[in-house]
């Protein structure tokens, strides 16, 4: 391996440098007896090591912030009064004061390094180099991104760095201009991430995702936040989109087909490919019947956020949400049986775009054209799952553009003309799966069964959808099957399973507005793509 230098980041004083550690190695340092609050690993049962990341259980969009410069200025989708988002802009003076407090965090004490690829194509892929002090922290990344060969090691040179100094504070914020003492800032000219204050390990994982969501569309590459996989001769791949609880990785993790990957994917002209060499899955009520596959992975290597652990038995708790519903599992990609080790496959034939309906009123599986496609993708709906966000305690209706507005660096009408033109190219048939509630809102109504939304998937995938009839949602302008493999009739359509019918319709006309409030900002769309959604005026039927 090539010379490890940190003072060429403004790093002195190194005690020691820890680099690209084996998990035997990481085990050792996070269970070490002189650890400290939320330094110290626990061992599980299953041989997991259970880590806890303090008040921040999830992401905190609030203290985001992009730096301002001759090069993110006019290429930025800078947050508005308008319309709000996530990239809080941050002058350059500011940033570089939150990166002295984060070089003034990591020096003179011992450090872990890893470097680390983040993408699976070789042509596109970057480089990045992460600086921590905290070893489950060298861990998660470790899990989480693609690990170079011995060889490659050897002249590893970043394309960008990543400073996590998670144990410090900026204490001066409100001088500053900041939200609070944290702070998650990017810098798009020199390459870099500063992490201050925040233990959270999923802000490297999607400080990754934001950046390659800014650099590969200006390569013409399609950026998702999507899982994906394909059959068990790569030959057909489906992709599924969907927002942190929606079911991404419990429905791409299939023992019938190989999974690419569960959460952050670029399409090329080619291929889809994988950015990361990990999961990261939610293991909230995680069940070994339900999940197997996601159950089998929570072995020896794994890290587990947040969850509870007996401790009499160190046996996981996976029901206990008392610290947060965001519990979280992460394991390196080869830790599931059945993947697609090249992190590739082909481009796909079927889309799905999952949303957990807490109204109960979208139909379990539609089928979208071209344009109700593009609506849909634009839109983002879903239900904001508790514990995926601070300050989230139940479950709320939500919009997030492209299904990753909060990791969109950019103007999302580019992310959508280039999904737009991968997909027609493609012919590839689109659904959208509801796998939130039926028979009633959220509270009264019950998830559907994940038996019946595999069943749907199946029957999507191989093409059994294709060939059955389909009626017209009067209310979301949505082409429901009447009948579908292993799926009770009475399921397709949602109205059918509420006691009230009128309680339905009121709640189904609610959320049509909604969808119809939150495409108005896209009033320059064309028509038939604005009356392709809720409430619209044109359907094409299949």
């Amino acid at each position: 391996m090539a010379k490890i230098d940190l003072s060429k980041y403004g790093i002195t004083g190194a005690t020691e440098i820890v680099y690209n550690p084996s998990y035997e190695l990481l085990f050792e340092e996070e269970t070490k007896s002189t650890n400290e609050g939320y330094e110290v690993g626990k061992e599980s049962e299953l041989g997991a090591v259970d880590v806890m990341t303090g008040i921040y259980t999830g992401r905190s969009p609030k203290d985001k912030y992009i730096v301002v410069d001759e090069n993110s200025k006019d290429t930025v989708w800078w947050t508005s009064d308008e319309y709000k988002n996530d990239n809080h802009p941050m002058s350059e003076d500011v940033w570089a004061k939150v990166k002295d407090i984060a070089k003034a965090e990591l020096s003179n004490k011992k450090l872990f390094v890893v470097d680390a690829f983040c993408g699976a194509n070789k042509d596109t892929r970057m480089a990045v180099r992460f600086i921590v002090e905290v070893a489950w922290q060298a861990h998660f990344v470790t899990n989480m991104f693609i690990k170079p060969t011995a060889e490659e090691l050897e002249n590893f040179e970043p394309d960008f760095v990543v400073y996590n100094a998670s144990k410090a504070k900026v204490e001066n914020y409100a001088e500053l201009g900041l939200n609070s003492e944290t702070c998650v800032a990017f810098n798009i000219t020199s390459h870099e991430q500063v992490i201050i204050n925040t233990w959270y390990g999923g802000e490297m994982k999607k400080g990754m995702f934001s950046m390659m969501n800014y650099y590969l569309p200006l390569k013409g590459i399609a950026s998702m936040h999507c899982s994906a996989n394909t059959d068990k001769n790569g030959e057909n791949t489906a992709i599924f989109f969907g927002l942190s609880g929606t079911g991404k990785t419990t429905l791409s993790t299939d023992p019938k087909r190989l999974l690419i990957g569960d959460d952050e994917h670029g399409w090329s002209r080619t291929s889809v490919f994988n950015f990361e060499g990990g999961c990261y899955a939610k293991c909230i009520n995680l069940s070994k019947k339900n999940e197997p596959d996601i159950w089998d992975a929570v072995r020896f290597g794994a890290l587990a956020e947040n969850v509870s652990l007996f401790e009499d038995t160190r046996i996981i708790d996976f029901d206990d949400d008392s610290i947060t519903e965001n519990t979280r599992v992460g394991y390196p990609l080869n830790f599931i049986k059945n993947i697609e080790p090249s992190g590739m496959g082909p481009i796909p034939k079927t889309i799905f775009f999952l949303a957990a309906d807490a109204f109960g009123v979208l139909p379990p599986i539609s089928k979208l054209d071209m344009n109700s496609a593009v609506y849909h993708f634009v839109s983002g709906y879903t239900s904001k799952l508790a514990g995926t966000e601070n300050g989230v305690s139940e479950p709320q209706a939500t919009f997030s553009t492209c299904f990753g507005e909060p990791f969109l660096p950019m103007d999302p009408l580019l992310y959508a003309k280039q999904f737009q033109k991968r997909m027609t190219k493609a012919g590839s048939n689109v659904f959208l799966v509801n796998t939130g509630w039926v028979g009633g809102s959220y509270g009264v109504g019950r998830r559907i069964p994940l038996k019946y939304t595999r069943a749907m998937i199946e029957a999507a995938i191989n093409g059994e959808l294709d060939y059955v009839s389909y009626e017209v949602d009067p209310f979301f302008n949505l082409n429901i099957p009447l009948f579908c493999p292993g799926v009770p009739t009475e399921l397709l359509n949602p109205r059918t399973t509420w006691v009230s019918k009128d309680a339905y319709d009121l709640t189904a006309q609610k959320l049509v507005e909604m969808f119809q409030e939150n495409f108005k900002q896209y009033h320059h769309f064309p028509e038939a793509i604005i009356h392709a959604g809720p409430g619209g005026k044109v359907n094409n039927t299949f």
